[in-house]
Protein backbone atom coordinates (compact mmCIF):
# COMPACT_ATOMS: atom_id res chain seq x y z
CA UNK A 1 0.00 0.00 0.00
CA UNK A 2 1.54 3.29 -0.81
CA UNK A 3 3.00 6.29 1.57
CA UNK A 4 0.05 8.55 -0.22
CA UNK A 5 -2.50 6.02 1.29
CA UNK A 6 -1.23 6.28 5.14
CA UNK A 7 -1.05 10.04 4.63
CA UNK A 8 -4.62 10.41 3.65
CA UNK A 9 -5.58 8.50 6.52
CA UNK A 10 -3.51 9.55 9.41
CA UNK A 11 -5.55 11.90 11.02
CA UNK A 12 -8.47 9.71 11.10
CA UNK A 13 -6.58 6.35 12.84
CA UNK A 14 -5.20 8.90 15.27
CA UNK A 15 -9.21 10.52 16.06
CA UNK A 16 -11.03 6.99 15.52
CA UNK A 17 -10.59 3.48 16.42
CA UNK A 18 -9.90 0.15 14.80
CA UNK A 19 -13.70 0.32 12.93
CA UNK A 20 -13.24 3.88 11.83
CA UNK A 21 -10.16 2.48 10.11
CA UNK A 22 -12.11 -0.73 8.54
CA UNK A 23 -14.65 0.92 7.17
CA UNK A 24 -12.27 3.62 5.51
CA UNK A 25 -10.39 1.04 3.47
CA UNK A 26 -13.49 -0.77 2.59
CA UNK A 27 -14.96 2.15 0.97
CA UNK A 28 -11.56 2.30 -0.77
CA UNK A 29 -11.93 -1.47 -1.96
CA UNK A 30 -15.41 -1.02 -2.48
CA UNK A 31 -14.34 2.18 -4.94
CA UNK A 32 -11.09 -0.03 -6.95
CA UNK A 33 -13.52 -2.53 -7.69
CA UNK A 34 -16.57 -0.17 -9.01
CA UNK A 35 -17.29 -0.87 -12.40
CA UNK A 36 -18.61 1.84 -15.15
CA UNK A 37 -20.44 0.81 -18.56
CA UNK A 38 -21.33 4.15 -20.63
CA UNK A 39 -23.45 3.30 -23.52
CA UNK A 40 -24.50 6.23 -26.45
CA UNK A 41 -24.48 6.53 -30.01
CA UNK A 42 -20.87 6.13 -32.13
CA UNK A 43 -20.41 10.35 -31.81
CA UNK A 44 -19.52 12.74 -29.25
CA UNK A 45 -23.05 14.19 -28.63
CA UNK A 46 -24.13 13.68 -24.75
CA UNK A 47 -21.57 11.07 -24.17
CA UNK A 48 -18.57 12.96 -24.73
CA UNK A 49 -18.52 14.85 -21.47
CA UNK A 50 -18.96 11.84 -19.42
CA UNK A 51 -16.29 9.92 -21.69
CA UNK A 52 -13.71 13.12 -21.18
CA UNK A 53 -14.62 12.94 -17.06
CA UNK A 54 -13.76 9.31 -17.43
CA UNK A 55 -10.31 9.81 -19.55
CA UNK A 56 -9.21 13.17 -17.01
CA UNK A 57 -9.91 10.61 -14.11
CA UNK A 58 -7.77 7.76 -15.89
CA UNK A 59 -10.95 5.95 -15.02
CA UNK A 60 -11.52 2.37 -16.47
CA UNK A 61 -14.84 1.95 -18.22
CA UNK A 62 -16.67 0.11 -20.82
CA UNK A 63 -17.24 2.42 -23.63
CA UNK A 64 -20.17 1.15 -25.21
CA UNK A 65 -21.23 3.05 -28.96
CA UNK A 66 -24.30 1.69 -31.12
CA UNK A 67 -24.39 2.95 -34.85
CA UNK A 68 -27.96 4.13 -35.18
CA UNK A 69 -28.92 1.55 -37.30
CA UNK A 70 -28.16 -0.61 -34.30
CA UNK A 71 -29.83 1.15 -31.49
CA UNK A 72 -33.76 0.59 -32.15
CA UNK A 73 -33.31 -2.91 -30.73
CA UNK A 74 -31.87 -1.94 -27.50
CA UNK A 75 -33.72 1.43 -26.93
CA UNK A 76 -36.36 -0.75 -24.46
CA UNK A 77 -33.38 -1.52 -22.66
CA UNK A 78 -32.70 2.05 -21.60
CA UNK A 79 -34.91 3.25 -18.54
CA UNK A 80 -36.36 5.95 -19.98
CA UNK A 81 -35.94 4.72 -23.90
CA UNK A 82 -32.65 7.19 -24.43
CA UNK A 83 -29.08 7.56 -24.22
CA UNK A 84 -26.71 7.83 -22.79
CA UNK A 85 -27.17 5.78 -19.69
CA UNK A 86 -24.09 4.66 -17.05
CA UNK A 87 -24.16 1.69 -15.72
CA UNK A 88 -22.80 1.93 -12.22
CA UNK A 89 -22.61 -1.56 -10.69
CA UNK A 90 -25.29 -2.68 -12.09
CA UNK A 91 -27.49 -0.15 -11.77
CA UNK A 92 -28.80 2.14 -14.48
CA UNK A 93 -28.56 6.23 -14.59
CA UNK A 94 -29.94 8.10 -17.57
CA UNK A 95 -29.79 11.77 -18.04
CA UNK A 96 -26.26 13.69 -19.39
CA UNK A 97 -25.86 16.26 -17.08
CA UNK A 98 -26.90 13.44 -13.67
CA UNK A 99 -24.19 11.03 -15.34
CA UNK A 100 -21.35 13.95 -15.53
CA UNK A 101 -22.02 15.35 -12.41
CA UNK A 102 -22.24 11.89 -10.62
CA UNK A 103 -19.19 10.95 -12.08
CA UNK A 104 -17.18 14.26 -11.77
CA UNK A 105 -18.02 14.08 -7.95
CA UNK A 106 -16.83 10.59 -7.94
CA UNK A 107 -13.14 11.70 -9.32
CA UNK A 108 -13.06 14.94 -7.51
CA UNK A 109 -13.86 16.99 -10.61
CA UNK A 110 -16.45 18.84 -9.53
CA UNK A 111 -14.51 21.34 -7.17
CA UNK A 112 -13.33 21.04 -3.77
CA UNK A 113 -16.56 22.21 -1.34
CA UNK A 114 -20.10 22.54 -1.99
CA UNK A 115 -19.44 26.39 -2.64
CA UNK A 116 -16.71 25.35 -5.62
CA UNK A 117 -19.45 22.94 -6.75
CA UNK A 118 -22.03 25.40 -7.23
CA UNK A 119 -19.47 28.51 -9.35
CA UNK A 120 -18.41 24.33 -11.36
CA UNK A 121 -22.48 24.02 -11.91
CA UNK A 122 -23.13 28.16 -12.58
CA UNK A 123 -20.74 27.31 -15.23
CA UNK A 124 -22.12 24.56 -16.54
CA UNK A 125 -25.52 26.76 -16.28
CA UNK A 126 -23.52 28.97 -18.36
CA UNK A 127 -22.49 26.73 -21.05
CA UNK A 128 -25.96 25.18 -21.06
CA UNK A 129 -27.63 28.67 -22.07
CA UNK A 130 -25.30 28.39 -25.27
CA UNK A 131 -26.45 25.06 -25.93
CA UNK A 132 -29.84 25.76 -26.33
CA UNK A 133 -29.13 28.78 -28.21
CA UNK A 134 -27.36 26.29 -30.34
CA UNK A 135 -30.00 24.00 -30.74
CA UNK A 136 -32.05 25.88 -33.83
CA UNK A 137 -28.62 25.98 -35.93
CA UNK A 138 -27.73 22.42 -35.31
CA UNK A 139 -31.35 21.06 -36.22
CA UNK A 140 -31.99 23.49 -38.64
CA UNK A 141 -32.85 21.35 -42.06
CA UNK A 142 -33.55 23.81 -44.71
CA UNK A 143 -29.62 24.76 -46.43
CA UNK A 144 -30.75 28.47 -47.20
CA UNK A 145 -32.46 29.03 -43.33
CA UNK A 146 -29.89 27.14 -41.63
CA UNK A 147 -27.02 29.81 -42.73
CA UNK A 148 -29.38 32.74 -41.92
CA UNK A 149 -29.93 30.98 -38.36
CA UNK A 150 -26.05 30.16 -38.19
CA UNK A 151 -24.97 33.84 -38.91
CA UNK A 152 -27.57 35.51 -36.99
CA UNK A 153 -25.93 32.53 -33.83
CA UNK A 154 -22.08 33.58 -34.65
CA UNK A 155 -23.25 37.79 -34.91
CA UNK A 156 -25.61 37.84 -31.71
CA UNK A 157 -25.81 34.55 -29.54
CA UNK A 158 -22.44 33.69 -29.56
CA UNK A 159 -20.38 37.12 -28.44
CA UNK A 160 -23.23 37.23 -25.37
CA UNK A 161 -23.02 33.84 -23.92
CA UNK A 162 -19.11 33.79 -24.43
CA UNK A 163 -18.82 36.89 -22.69
CA UNK A 164 -20.70 35.27 -19.42
CA UNK A 165 -18.35 32.41 -19.48
CA UNK A 166 -15.52 35.00 -19.12
CA UNK A 167 -17.64 37.27 -16.85
CA UNK A 168 -17.31 33.83 -14.27
CA UNK A 169 -13.62 32.74 -15.63
CA UNK A 170 -12.55 36.16 -13.75
CA UNK A 171 -15.16 35.79 -10.69
CA UNK A 172 -13.89 31.75 -9.69
CA UNK A 173 -10.69 31.10 -11.88
CA UNK A 174 -7.99 32.92 -9.16
CA UNK A 175 -6.06 33.67 -11.97
CA UNK A 176 -5.47 30.54 -13.14
CA UNK A 177 -6.39 28.71 -16.60
CA UNK A 178 -9.39 27.08 -15.46
CA UNK A 179 -13.13 28.24 -14.94
CA UNK A 180 -12.81 26.72 -10.85
CA UNK A 181 -10.34 27.81 -8.73
CA UNK A 182 -6.76 26.29 -9.97
CA UNK A 183 -8.27 23.08 -10.70
CA UNK A 184 -9.52 20.91 -13.73
CA UNK A 185 -12.89 20.10 -13.78
CA UNK A 186 -15.90 19.18 -15.54
CA UNK A 187 -16.81 22.86 -16.30
CA UNK A 188 -13.53 22.69 -18.10
CA UNK A 189 -14.47 19.54 -20.00
CA UNK A 190 -17.81 20.48 -20.69
CA UNK A 191 -16.73 23.79 -22.40
CA UNK A 192 -14.46 21.96 -24.49
CA UNK A 193 -16.84 19.69 -25.70
CA UNK A 194 -19.33 22.60 -26.77
CA UNK A 195 -16.91 24.69 -28.37
CA UNK A 196 -15.47 21.84 -30.81
CA UNK A 197 -19.10 22.31 -32.07
CA UNK A 198 -18.59 26.09 -32.88
CA UNK A 199 -15.17 25.93 -33.90
CA UNK A 200 -16.00 23.46 -36.52
CA UNK A 201 -18.52 26.06 -38.09
CA UNK A 202 -16.70 28.70 -37.34
CA UNK A 203 -12.85 28.55 -36.44
CA UNK A 204 -12.52 32.66 -35.37
CA UNK A 205 -15.21 32.40 -32.83
CA UNK A 206 -12.73 32.57 -29.72
CA UNK A 207 -10.29 35.44 -31.41
CA UNK A 208 -11.69 38.05 -28.96
CA UNK A 209 -11.86 35.40 -26.19
CA UNK A 210 -8.31 34.89 -25.39
CA UNK A 211 -9.22 33.16 -21.57
CA UNK A 212 -11.14 31.04 -23.35
CA UNK A 213 -9.59 30.07 -25.63
CA UNK A 214 -6.66 29.79 -23.38
CA UNK A 215 -8.99 27.28 -21.49
CA UNK A 216 -9.21 25.07 -24.47
CA UNK A 217 -5.35 24.60 -24.55
CA UNK A 218 -4.98 23.76 -21.01
CA UNK A 219 -7.53 21.07 -21.27
CA UNK A 220 -5.87 19.41 -24.56
CA UNK A 221 -2.45 19.57 -22.46
CA UNK A 222 -3.73 17.55 -20.08
CA UNK A 223 -1.93 14.25 -20.74
CA UNK A 224 -4.42 11.51 -20.80
CA UNK A 225 -6.86 14.03 -22.27
CA UNK A 226 -4.24 14.93 -25.29
CA UNK A 227 -4.08 10.61 -25.56
CA UNK A 228 -7.89 10.35 -25.87
CA UNK A 229 -8.20 13.12 -28.55
CA UNK A 230 -5.52 11.95 -30.72
CA UNK A 231 -7.15 8.28 -30.73
CA UNK A 232 -10.78 8.63 -30.50
CA UNK A 233 -13.39 8.05 -33.38
CA UNK A 234 -13.38 10.55 -35.73
CA UNK A 235 -17.17 11.60 -35.76
CA UNK A 236 -19.24 14.70 -37.38
CA UNK A 237 -20.20 16.06 -33.62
Amino acid sequence: MSPFFFSYIKIPLLTHNFHSFSAILTHIQTESMSTYKLTYFNFRGLGEVPRLVFIAAGQKFEDVRYERSEWPPHKAEMPLGQMPVLEFDGVQLPQSKSITRFLAKQFNLAGKDNFEQAKVDAVVDTINDLVAAFWPVRHEEDETKKQEVTKKFFDEEVPKHLKNLDVLAKLYGNGGPFFVGNNLTWADLFFYDMLQNLLELNGDCLNNHPWLKQNRAEVEKQPRISEYLKNRPKTPF
